[in-house]
């Protein structure tokens, strides 16, 4: 049978023009965490499968994990998530680390998913987490992470919105007010995660399922129609819940006075994964009507440790996929051309004979830390021009022999300039690279 000249169904290739794309991407990553202190860390691509039965939700570990038996007998999978894989990490040195710990990763994951808008079997994601900070701090300066990494594409407040929640605030509904045990706080989780993705026929219907007294479905209605963080204050101290959540509370008004309150809206259908999150819960909302969604999600959790029966230990965390992300630019016109390379010079010989000449000239542009191509062969004059053009070189030097010296014959093609180097003196090709 031929094999297919397609990747897996699901993957993607990554040819120079997507890679250069991607590296710009990885490169903002990077950067943006590196500004705030945040260290990288890997991890393997392979895990044994109990560590994601110990963390990861059930539709995970049924529908999307690749997993299979290797060798030893041991039942292992191809990481479908970072966060595993980052507090067994954590777990590992926490104690004799200095808090809080700053690490980040872009680790590439595979689920299996139905590939989709915005959704592939196999991406990347950035992951930044805080271990250890004091109570809201690390809430803050995730925040800020976030909307300085988005701001550093040239996103506004008028293209994304960040939407928030707080758990503690949700269990003090369910228990406190609607006095629900376990099992219907499970289900009545899972009808708040659905709530924006059906009719209000079929939401009303689906919480009548779990709450059948009417003044305690009407007092969950009433908390559903929440806008801003006024109301739910006042909600708060409506129903003597104030005492319940005053972490969270003292976490809105210090955001008021910090500029990334203008991207924060509250949003109480925002709840996130159930198994691990405990605060502050978020999602990343592109406004754009061309790609209405969530592109990233997060939040603060406490309990990840317990899985190796480690103390708790606060943590706050996102992740973002590169696929969402792209989309996130493109749609908002944020995203640069990436069609052709960046190389700095390209060198061009008339005469073979002249081709070492060249080698030479390369080797010392180099040092320079000029990215410079050399094409291989002799080319005719007339083709120079156009070939470095279809490639997106802007400057280019062309090796020839005159007065019985080879020199360097330098043009800038955009600003059509010309200019002259000694091939002895690559300096003065710097100074005309430099040039405007």
């Amino acid at each position: 049978m031929t094999p297919t000249k397609k990747p897996y169904k699901g993957c993607r290739d990554f040819f120079p023009d997507e890679m250069r794309t991607r590296d710009f991407l990885f490169t903002q990553m990077r950067k943006t965490a590196e500004l705030f202190a945040y260290e990288p860390y890997d991890g393997p691509l392979l895990e044994e499968i109990t560590l994601y039965k110990a963390k990861s939700g059930e539709e995970l570990i049924n529908d999307q994990i690749y997993s299979f038996t290797d060798r030893g007998n041991r039942e292992v999978a191809i990481r479908p998530e970072m966060t595993p894989t980052l507090a067994r990490m954590v777990a590992n040195i926490h104690k004799q680390t200095a808090k809080p710990i700053r690490w980040y990763a872009i680790p590439n994951l595979m689920r299996y998913e139905k590939p989709q808008r915005g959704r592939v079997r196999e991406h990347w994601q950035y992951n930044v987490d805080i271990f250890g900070a004091p109570v809201n701090l690390g809430e803050i300066e995730i925040l800020s992470l976030i909307i300085h990494f988005l701001s550093s594409f040239g996103a506004t407040q008028e293209m994304f919105s960040i939407l928030l929640n707080d758990r503690r605030v949700v269990d003090g509904v369910f228990n406190k007010l609607l006095k629900l045990d376990n099992e219907s706080s499970y289900k009545l989780y899972k009808v708040i995660d659905k709530a924006k993705k059906v009719s209000s026929e079929k939401l009303n219907e689906m919480i009548s399922e779990v709450i059948t007294d009417e003044i305690r479905k009407n007092i969950f209605h009433k908390y559903l129609q929440l806008t801003n963080f006024e109301d739910l204050i006042l909600f708060l101290e409506e129903h003597d819940l104030k005492d319940n959540c005053q972490d969270f509370i003292q976490f809105t008004n210090m955001i008021k006075s910090l500029d990334l309150v203008d991207y924060l809206v509250y949003d109480p259908t925002i709840v996130r994964g159930l198994d691990y999150y405990t605060g502050i819960v978020f999602e990343i909302f592109d406004k754009h009507p061309d790609n209405n969604r969530a592109i990233a999600g997060g939040g603060a959790y406490a309990n990840l440790l317990q899985i190796f029966n480690e103390n708790p230990l606060a943590g706050v965390g996102f992740g973002l996929g590169d696929v969402t992300l792209k989309d996130f630019l493109e749609t908002h016109q944020l995203l640069g051309n990436f069609e052709k390379p960046s190389f700095d010079f390209a060198l061009y010989c008339t005469d073979e004979s002249n081709q070492l000449a060249a080698f030479e000239l390369g080797a010392k542009l180099r040092e320079l830390n000029i990215k410079t191509e050399i094409h291989l062969g002799q080319i005719k004059f007339n083709k120079i021009i156009k070939t470095a053009e279809n490639k997106g070189y802007k400057k280019i030097g062309i090796i020839e022999l005159k007065d019985g010296n080879i020199q360097v014959q330098l043009k800038d093609l955009v600003n059509r300039v010309n200019g002259d180097a000694q091939i002895t003196k690559p300096e003065t090709i710097v100074n005309f690279l430099n040039q405007g």
